[in-house]
């Protein structure tokens, strides 16, 4: 459709919005004072005068003030691929952004092919990625839509990459499945050692924890038991492994005395702080100097070390300044992309 555009302001505008409509109206001119016709083709007529009043509606553009009542929204909602496309060809970011998040709040099993091809066109990689989620949450609809159908028989490749896509998104979820898992366990290491303080400490303070829900007054009270039967069963005298049991107290103790930072009880003070009261704790830290750990053990050690800091990490307060700068920068954020 021609849009055309004097040189007055209307043109000054379109060139400020856009650096090719800038070079398309210079190239158009043929005098100082001759006016120029600028052809944008590709697109419906409707979805270009939509565009050409985003360009005035710019908050930047000197003339805003001047462009004028209208459905920016309804726009959105019937030109957006339209819209998108001219945004990424005219170089004008700002409605770029905006119309890809508009495309991709709209987007539907029916038309995720579609916006698939669009956002491969116009480097438009979220509206890629929410076609990649929504192909993967609902990938019967897809395969029964027209544009897979089509895709099939004129760009196989565009089919072949969303299945690798949603093949390695499987992966990656697998993955991070059995991370999470594996940090759960560490986790879960790293209360047991603080609980191992707890009870050791004494039985007015192991029995004070009033802040403690039902899962971990559950683990606090196993470890006593565990703990109790390590000591009756003579582990202290004879090898533990004759007992499962035994056994695995034992090796909690070992990771406890890994882990401490602190002295023996007949250590002395150490760094300055209090005696660890843990049983076996300077004498396990003394075997391990002596023997060495294997790099298995290192590794376990070292993990379940980093989820006792990270959980002291979570459990901080942040400070009001922090929140503060957070919520301004995330107030940026969304601006910009509206």
């Amino acid at each position: 459709m021609p849009a055309c555009a004097r040189k007055s302001d209307d043109g000054g505008i379109k060139a400020a919005a856009s650096p090719v409509l800038e070079r398309m109206i210079v190239g158009a001119r043929r005098g100082w004072d001759a006016d120029c016709t600028v052809r944008v083709l590709g697109a419906p007529a409707d979805a270009v005068v939509a565009f050409l009043r985003f360009l005035y509606s710019n908050p930047r553009a000197a003339a805003a003030a001047a462009a004028g009542e209208w459905a920016e929204e309804d726009a959105v909602s019937a030109h957006g691929a339209a819209l998108l496309a001219l945004a990424h060809a005219y170089r004008v970011p700002w409605l770029k952004r905006r119309t890809e998040a508009a495309v991709s709040a709209r987007l539907t099993a029916e038309r995720a092919v579609d916006a698939l091809k669009l956002a491969a066109l116009c480097d438009a990689p979220r509206l890629y990625l929410s076609c990649a989620r929504l192909a993967g949450k609902n990938l019967d609809a897809v395969e029964r839509s027209e544009g897979w159908s089509f895709a099939g028989r004129h760009d196989a490749a565009l089919r072949l990459n969303l299945l690798q896509l949603l093949h390695d998104a499987d992966q990656r979820n697998e993955r991070w499945e059995r991370e999470r898992a594996s940090q759960h366990v560490y986790g879960q290491l790293s209360d047991a050692m603080a609980f191992l303080d707890r009870i050791f400490a004494g039985t007015e303070e192991a029995s004070s924890c009033e802040d403690e829900d039902e899962d971990e007054d559950g683990v606090r009270r196993g470890l006593e038991q565990l703990m109790r039967h390590f000591a009756a069963c003579g582990g202290r005298t004879r090898k533990p492994a004759a007992c499962p049991r035994c056994r695995r107290a034992f090796q909690l103790l070992r990771l406890h005395a890994s882990v401490c930072d602190r002295a023996g009880a007949g250590d002395g003070d150490g760094d300055g702080g209090e005696p660890c009261k843990v049983a076996l704790c300077s004498n396990l830290k003394a075997k391990m100097q002596e023997e060495g750990v294997d790099k298995t053990w290192k590794l376990l050690v070292k993990k379940v070390t980093r989820a006792r800091v990270m959980s002291a990490l979570a459990s901080r307060e942040v400070p009001e300044v922090v929140k503060k700068s957070w919520a301004k920068y995330s107030s940026r954020r969304a601006a910009r992309i509206r």
